[in-house]
């Protein structure tokens, strides 16, 4: 499907029918890191091919793994932990996940390294990073001083030791050094402080590296160590459907009050963004795991308050699911929404009011009350992909909803609308 500028989202009835979700961009961005650095030959099944993910090939492309594809399948030779020099700065676009793992591999190669994006990325901060890698023997600095990237990387390994660093922003960067942790050239350990958003990322990094043969252990609930001398080795890894893009169907099947199943995730997943399966029963939509996936069945909705701080890439989905619940919807504890892609905490309250919802915003959260008239109109995805697919579940029931900048959505899912737009047919 061609995406022009701008799609109109047609109102829908219930819908039915099932849908096999592309591969997680979670898993398949740790798996790509992990396979280039490992020695020997990764056959990564269930890849995801968009921009986030090529972005993340490109670099190690150029930093000394090779690959190859047929459709899903991904083959990766890895450097086995030797990183070539490049001189040529690595752009990786608005790709925060690629931004925060490669700046920490860096650290094991040779010479000097200079990581770049676009003007979002350049806002996005990652200074506590920074920090953390030099405290482990890094030489990392922001080349324009302003907490953000580009970043310049004086490659010469890490040495190790005791690093802390704070949980509230990022899970990311402590996933980052995990990830670059097995090269370090003594025991590391990570002292986490304040509470950890998105901990159930940090255990997806965690399973992944054991998947490839390398062991990091929990000392206390808010401290890691990872021994020195271990390395990746080559395996055969599955990639499960991501399931912050199956969201955007559960919505279609919770709005419309229809019945979709979703194929190729699983119910002991380690993505924490499927908990907004218990949030939508709580809400009263009916949830059943089959073997083969889940099915969600639509039902009259009720508000809820809910903390997702560990599942915060779903609240906008959650967000534009409340507007026909009944009651006002609470959404607490996901202030690292405003340094994703976008402020996306601030851009649902912007879009959310231009279709006459009662929308209120704090620092780290969002309150949608549901039940109200709306009127459709145009809504701006801020370049952000999230913003883009969960808007488009307002269209469902709010006549002349149109999505402005429909092509965002190549970030994490480029053949969405492909797929989301023929249930609305039926």
């Amino acid at each position: 499907m061609k995406l022009s500028d701008s799609i109109q989202i047609p109102c829908s009835k219930p819908v039915r029918g099932r849908i096999r979700i592309p591969g997680s961009k979670s898993i398949a961005n740790r798996a790509i890191l992990i396979a280039s650095l490992a020695k020997g030959v990764s056959c990564l099944d269930g890849m995801l091919f968009s921009d986030d993910t090529l972005y993340m090939m490109a670099a190690w492309e150029n930093l000394g793994s090779e690959f190859r594809h047929d459709g899903d399948l991904l083959e990766i030779t890895g450097c086995d932990g030797r990183l070539l020099p490049f001189s040529t700065p690595i752009y990786v676009e608005n790709a925060g996940t690629a931004a925060r793992f490669l700046t920490a591999a860096l650290t094991l190669g040779e010479g000097t390294y200079v990581l770049d994006g676009n003007e979002r990325m350049r806002q996005r901060p990652i200074l506590d990073l920074l920090g953390a890698l030099n405290d482990l023997g890094g030489d990392v600095k922001d080349a324009l001083g302003s907490g953000c990237p580009p970043v310049t990387v004086s490659a010469r390994g890490l040495s190790g030791g005791v690093v802390s660093i704070p949980g509230e922003k990022s899970s990311q960067y402590i996933s980052a050094i995990l990830l670059a942790a097995p090269y370090a050239e003594n025991q590391t350990t990570i002292e986490i402080t304040g509470s950890l958003v998105s901990r159930s990322y940090v255990e997806l990094t965690i399973n992944m590296m054991r998947s490839f043969g390398v062991q990091c252990d929990w000392l206390t609930d808010s401290s890691l160590t990872i021994k020195p001398g271990q390395r990746y080795m080559a395996q055969n890894y599955s990639i499960e459907g991501d399931a912050s893009s199956a969201s955007y169907f559960f919505g279609l099947a919770a709005i419309t009050r229809g019945r979709i199943k979703v194929t190729g995730i699983k119910p002991d997943s380690s993505q924490g963004d499927l908990g907004l399966l218990g949030i939508l029963e709580q809400m009263g939509c009916e949830v059943h795991w089959e073997d083969d996936g889940v099915v969600v069945i639509g039902k009259p909705l009720q508000a809820v308050e809910v903390d997702m701080n560990t599942m915060s890439d779903v609240a906008p989905t959650l967000a534009v699911i409340a507007l026909f619940a009944e009651g006002t919807t609470k959404i607490l504890n996901v202030g690292n929404m405003r340094i994703k892609e976008c402020d996306r905490i601030h851009a649902l309250t912007t879009e959310l009011r231009k279709l006459g919802a009662t929308v209120d915003e704090t620092e780290t959260g969002i309150s949608v009350t549901g039940g109200l008239s709306y009127q459709g109109t145009d809504l701006e995805t801020w370049d952000d992909h999230r913003m883009a697919m969960s808007l488009s579940l307002a269209g469902l029931r709010i006549p002349g909803v149109t999505i402005l900048n429909p092509h965002c959505v190549s970030k994490t899912f480029p053949t969405f609308f492909e797929k989301f737009m023929p249930f609305l047919k039926s």
